[in-house]
């Protein structure tokens, strides 16, 4: 088998992002395990065939491993989704509420993408570049 890499983020409010990550960016429910007081203990969201998981923010082991992101200040990683059109998923993303860091250009290695903010601070680029290609 290959290697397949699958980004991990905690999110304080695991129910809304869930669903605001469905609407803003096209991401489709693989799987939801709700987990005690309306939190979340794992999900699985897709995206054509990449996946992301999450889950709400708890004092575990793995939690106490991570930090929450700030909508402010920089963080340390962050997703890059390849995408077809990247004006049409900057559109959708605006019109959901995320907060644009970088507008959507052309980059001088090829390519078309754009980098926001979800509302609770965790990173997100999309672009039409492939390294793939």
């Amino acid at each position: 088998m290959s290697a397949v890499i699958i980004p991990t983020m905690r999110y304080r409010d695991a129910p809304a992002m869930i669903e605001w990550l469905c609407r803003a960016f096209g991401f489709e429910k693989h799987l939801v395990v709700p987990g005690p007081d309306g939190e979340i203990a794992h999900a699985q969201l897709t995206f054509g065939n990449a996946m992301i998981m999450l889950s709400s923010w708890g004092d575990d082991e793995f939690g106490r491993l991570m930090t929450s992101p700030t909508p402010k200040k920089p963080v340390t990683q962050s997703a890059y989704v390849i995408v077809p059109d990247a004006d049409a998923q900057y559109a959708r993303a605006k019109a959901a509420g995320a907060q644009v860091v970088m507008d959507i250009k052309d980059e001088d290695y090829g390519g078309r993408g754009f980098s926001v903010r979800d509302p609770e601070g965790q990173l997100w680029s999309f672009g039409t570049y492939s390294p793939w290609k």
